[in-house]
């Protein structure tokens, strides 16, 4: 009986040996997974992924911003940078770019308003697999107007409508009041006294080309000036160094003695091309200005270092000479050396000053009224700025603030 019971009992310990041994072996080997599992380093997405249209552009910009991934760090990061990927109406993933670590922002510049755009961010690491985040599908818009910039729109009607109210009043026959400008008004009398000396008339028109409009204005000047010699029966000389130029002023000077009716009195070397170097062609002038002595002199259009020069021989043979330049660093030269001085936008002032033609004459108007409103803002803004400083208030940004905020709501 006892050995019978025994038999069974080793009988049974030998069958559940080795599944004891199995369940054993495989919890341990459970435990070994879970640890490596635990071990491994997983890289987290990037979160707040956001995909917007760009503000008022053609439709062809959409940018892309994102929360990098939390294992995004400076120091021993798992993250190795982030690829863009881009989706054109539902079709395969194109990638747009690969970002560096700690990268939170794209922008798309290749859109069409007539597609639909889904964005994935990648965030990657070394020899990990990353895990992708998508936008949700989008498609860029076309912005016709800024209202951001609607107050630049309102100046810009303010003086178009103040040029077409001044060239209708130019042209209903009322005087529009300009100020006198001294060199201008100077020209007859330049003209009458080289006339009275029987001496010539020296015209510069600077040393630049045509395609500089301060050569353009000189020109502009020289149809007045060669009419009233025209008139005069006086002689005029005028160097160039383009050749564009002497060709410009050839026909301007003939139109002039054209309308004065005295087309025979014309002749072509009143205009001479002398050289394209600047100082050969100072120069020439120079030589010029000393053999010809010239009762009055016209400096007019861009100059350079030359522009001391001339004025200061023709004060030495005892020249009137009226200038003129757009150039800030040569002005003080000219007022120096020079009995009338065109101070910079009175050079370009002077076709509307001499023609009293309506366009001109509304142009001219125009302007003033927007260099009026510049002046308003500035005289403002440095008193808003000074007393905002004083009392330690932006009264600036305040302004400009609420500006937007106005026009951005209507």
């Amino acid at each position: 009986m006892i050995p019978g019971a025994l038999c069974s009992f080793f009988l049974a310990l030998l069958i559940m040996l080795p599944l004891a041994v199995g369940a054993f072996a495989q919890t341990e080997d459970s435990a070994v997974a879970d640890s490596i599992t635990a071990q491994s380093p997983q890289i987290e997405p990037v979160t707040s992924l956001v995909a917007q249209d760009f503000d008022y552009d053609n439709g062809e910009r959409i940018e892309l911003s994102w929360v990098p991934s939390i294992d995004d760090r400076l120091v021993d990061g798992l993250v190795t940078g982030y690829e863009v990927f881009r989706t054109v109406d539902g079709g395969e993933p194109e990638r747009l770019a690969v970002l560096p670590p700690g990268a939170n922002f794209y922008r798309d510049e290749n859109g069409d308003v007539n597609s639909v755009y889904s964005y994935y961010v990648v965030a990657l690491g070394d020899g990990i697999p990353g895990v992708s985040v998508r936008t949700a599908p989008m498609s860029p818009e076309r912005e016709w107007v800024n209202v951001d910039r609607a107050y630049l729109f309102l100046i810009a009607l303010i003086i178009a409508s103040a040029v077409i109210f001044f060239v209708e009043t130019a042209r209903r026959g009322k005087k529009l009041f300009i100020r006198k400008i001294a060199g201008l008004e100077a020209i007859d009398d330049a003209v009458g006294r080289a006339t009275e000396m029987g001496r010539p008339v020296l015209f510069v028109p600077g040393i630049h080309d045509m395609d500089d409009v301060q050569t353009l204005a000189a020109l502009t000047i020289l149809g007045r000036v060669s009419r009233t010699i025209a008139d005069y029966d006086s002689k005029i000389f005028m160097p160039v160094s383009r050749s564009l130029v002497m060709t410009a002023a050839r026909e301007t000077i003939k139109a002039s003695y054209l309308s004065a009716g005295r087309p025979d009195a014309y002749n072509d070397d009143m205009v001479n091309y002398v050289t394209d170097e600047q100082f050969g062609y100072v120069a020439a002038v120079d030589g010029l200005m000393v053999r010809e002595r010239p009762a009055t002199i016209f400096l007019l259009g861009a100059f350079f270092a030359e522009s001391l020069i001339l004025a200061e021989t023709g004060n030495s043979v005892g020249a009137i000479q009226i200038a003129g330049t757009a150039r800030p660093a040569q002005l003080p030269f000219f007022i120096a050396a020079c009995d009338f001085t065109l101070i910079g936008e009175e050079l370009f002032a002077a076709s509307a000053y001499l023609s009293d033609e309506p366009k001109q004459l509304g142009s001219l108007k125009g302007q003033d009224v927007g260099k009026g409103i510049a002046m308003f803002f500035v005289i403002v803004g440095t008193i808003a700025a000074t007393i905002g400083y004083a009392w330690d208030v932006d009264f600036v940004n305040s302004v400009l603030t609420w500006f937007n905020e106005v026009f951005s709501t209507n």
